[in-house]
């Protein structure tokens, strides 16, 4: 999860895909954080994205850093503690000016069953797996 976690750190904005009904739908984040063992991701409640994280959970991630790019295949749970929260918030201070602890549309998720693919043009894939 560390390799995922500074590669997601390092690449800045990384996309999401979820699925809307049969219509993939593909959106920028960029927060990230490491919090209990888990890797987390965060996004507002009054999204459409969250919405469909809730009706289907499996999500893919994809993003380039430099001349490297991964492919993340997981699926996200929603974690209600305000601890994920403030980690989230630590972690990542930009956020501060969307969203505060317990104020009703900020969420954290964090994934499981994941399996990210590291690729580099020249390069043997490699697999992170947590």
């Amino acid at each position: 999860m560390t390799r995922t976690y500074e590669f997601l750190r390092k690449a800045g904005t990384f996309y999401l895909a979820t699925m809307d009904g049969d219509q993939p739908r593909v959106r920028p984040f960029g927060a990230v954080c490491i919090y209990n063992g888990k890797l987390y991701i965060t996004t507002s409640n009054k999204k459409n994205c969250f919405r469909q994280m809730l009706e289907n959970p499996k999500v893919e991630i994809s993003g380039m850093a430099g001349d490297e790019w991964i492919r993340l295949t997981c699926e996200v749970v929603r974690d209600e503690s305000v601890e994920a929260e403030k980690a989230m918030l630590e972690d990542n201070p930009s956020l501060k000016g969307m969203y505060a602890v317990d104020d009703g549309k900020f969420e954290v998720l964090y994934l499981k069953n994941a399996a990210a693919v590291f690729n580099a043009f020249g390069k043997e894939p490699l697999v992170e797996k947590f």
